[in-house]
């Protein structure tokens, strides 16, 4: 039961990331592919029914994590609170700058709003790499199950931080994948210039994903080499890198432009292909990472002794039951409305929607 919740959270987080981690991309990189007012206003309309939903995501994730791991949650949640409070806050100034941004016709205060929602959303992106990246690293957990950790490394080297050499990796990583994500996105809904701009973004920004994944996969091998070791005694986890490989090299062949307007046709399929692939190759280094992890979910760097799983750090087989139980109707009905959002809005966001217009 404990495993089975333990992958629950993952696919949970996966879809998260997924899911919004378009909506990050887009607000990273639409300051680049945009050139006009009329341009960010059809990137808002792309995310605008979507956005907020996808958030869906991540209260679950939490509350999946509070009843079915309450230690790891404490410890995870009294450590980081310093992250924790910059991701509140983040999600507040992009939601602020997406829904406020058109209220005023004014050029400079949809310019500061613009400038919030891409600065928002690069951080929430780095943030959440760097988080990842602690993970992976560990944390110093002591005898009494908590942990403290400052956001950087103190300056004689004797206490970690939240943010060093390898979890700031995580987060640049995080940072480039989610906006090359984005752009995939954007590709995918927009058209004429601002799509191709897009795609020419997304081909650019995917490249240099899979140059820093490598790089990262690297430095995770000399850094952590339990956690490599681990990967590799798992055969089942080679299937996911190589997906994630081949989801990357996918996403890059299929948003090169073919410059001929009769393949239309054509080149929608390959957008798509190009976004599926996005969205793949996400899930697969997520599902993979958390594929090392299991069943660890906090590793102590002080004492193994001290490490949090999905055993010693669980409820009660029957607390997890039922609130599984009580999960799993809730999740299908996301699934299902996920699904009638993406039907119904489907195509490309070409015109003026009003919900971001004259108020």
């Amino acid at each position: 039961m404990q495993g089975f919740a333990f992958w629950v959270l993952a696919f949970m987080l996966t879809a998260y990331a997924v899911l919004d981690g378009f909506d990050f991309g887009a607000g990273i990189v639409h300051l680049f592919v945009a050139r006009s007012d009329a341009e960010r206003q059809r990137i808002l309309e792309a995310i605008g029914p979507l956005w907020d939903g996808n958030e869906v995501w991540l209260v679950a994730s939490g509350g999946l994590f509070f009843f079915a791991f309450p230690r790891a949650y404490a410890a995870a949640f009294g450590g980081l609170y310093l992250p924790l409070m910059m991701v509140l806050w983040l999600l507040v100034v992009r939601g602020m700058a997406i829904k406020v941004r058109s209220m005023l016709e004014n050029p400079l205060w949809r310019a500061g709003w613009d400038a919030a929602f891409a600065f928002a959303s690069a951080c929430m992106a780095i943030v959440l790499g760097v988080a990842l990246g602690n993970v992976v690293r560990g944390l110093p957990l002591d005898a009494s199950g908590y942990f403290h950790e400052d956001l950087f490394p103190s300056t004689n080297g004797a206490l970690a931080g939240a943010i060093d050499f390898f979890t700031g990796l995580f987060g640049v990583f995080a940072l480039i994948v989610l906006a090359a994500h984005g752009a995939t996105f954007l590709a995918w809904k927009t058209s004429a210039e601002l799509g191709r701009r897009s795609r020419k973004a997304a081909q650019w920004l995917w490249s240099i994903a899979l140059a820093v994944g490598t790089f990262a996969t690297f430095v995770t091998a000399r850094v952590e080499p339990l956690y490599f070791q681990r990967v590799v005694e798992r055969p089942w986890l080679w299937l996911l890198a190589l997906a994630a490989v081949a989801s990357a090299t996918i996403a890059i062949l299929s948003t090169r432009s073919e410059g001929i307007a009769s393949r239309e046709v054509r080149s929608k399929r390959r957008e798509l292909s190009a976004f599926l692939a996005s969205c793949a190759f996400i899930a697969s280094m997520l599902l993979g990472t958390a594929g090392g992890l299991y069943p660890t979910i906090l590793r102590s760097t002080v004492s193994s002794a001290f490490t949090l799983d999905a055993f010693n750090a669980s409820s009660s087989r029957s607390s997890l039951l039922a609130g599984l139980l009580l999960l799993g109707p809730a999740l299908l009905a996301a699934v299902a409305y996920f699904a009638y959002l993406f039907r119904t809005f489907r195509g490309k966001a070409e015109g003026h929607d009003p919900h971001y217009g004259e108020h």
